[in-house]
């Protein structure tokens, strides 16, 4: 998977796989969001607020792996 920094006081990279959306936080912990549609990874590339769109669009809204 392609991991993409961004700018953000919270998340350190994204990328998107094949449905899996993974998110690096600058905290070390990573978690994988499974059965992701592409257009909600699009959002979160153009969102202004990457950590709010983590807690109002992923969190509790797809099932996720903590790898870290």
């Amino acid at each position: 998977m392609q991991l993409i920094s961004v700018s953000s006081s919270n998340v350190s990279q994204i990328g998107y796989e094949n449905g899996i959306l993974e998110v690096h936080f600058h905290s070390g912990h990573v978690y994988q969001y499974l059965h992701v549609p592409e257009a909600v990874f699009r959002l979160f590339l153009s969102a202004s607020s990457k950590g709010q769109f983590v807690h109002q669009h992923l969190k509790g809204k797809f099932p996720f792996i903590r790898l870290r």
